[in-house]
């Protein structure tokens, strides 16, 4: 079990360093749920921030810190759960080129949003997850979990600030 959180402030109000706080200050609610590693990233110019609190169990390694981002620096992603079939995603990504620097199911999930799109990767995960997706090009945010609803993602918009994150606590 991981736990994420983070928010788009819609007022473009706060430098950095507040947008790093805030986010902070979410995940550091969830620290119950990761007490292996803590991570967070900004965007001050969209008003974004993601955090994220690891509980390491596919890949223990620093290679599986988050907020991931994917090797074309376009996607930046924190997940929780785990994709029951990885590793035979991985091999197929193998296969079209695509060469690994960890051994994170995370790792797995954006290459395949990388190469395939998210839609299609999506169709293709099976397992419990929630993840939050930032797509750094066209500047929009994508919230996804598994088709049961096994890990939990909840979102709140309030003063035009869009919080998201793994316990409404964290908002």
């Amino acid at each position: 079990m991981c736990g994420l959180a983070g928010f788009i402030d819609n007022n473009r109000s706060r430098s950095s360093e507040s947008l790093e706080a805030l986010s902070h200050k979410m995940c550091s609610t969830l620290i119950n749920r990761g007490p292996d590693d803590f991570g967070s990233w900004v965007d001050e110019k969209s008003g974004i921030a993601m955090s994220h609190r690891r509980l390491a169990i596919q890949d223990t390694t620093l290679a599986g810190h988050q907020p991931m981002v994917s090797k074309s620096g376009r996607y930046i992603i924190i997940y929780n759960g785990e994709v029951y079939n990885y590793k035979t995603l991985r091999e197929e990504l193998k296969k079209a080129g695509y060469v690994f620097r960890s051994q994170s199911d995370t790792e797995v999930l954006l290459a395949a949003i990388e190469i395939w799109g998210l839609s299609a990767a999506l169709d293709k995960f099976v397992g419990m997850f929630a993840f939050a997706l930032w797509d750094i090009k066209n500047k929009k945010l994508f919230l996804a979990r598994d088709r049961v609803g096994i890990k939990p993602l909840y979102w709140s918009l309030q003063n035009n600030i869009f919080y998201f994150g793994s316990q409404s606590k964290s908002f």
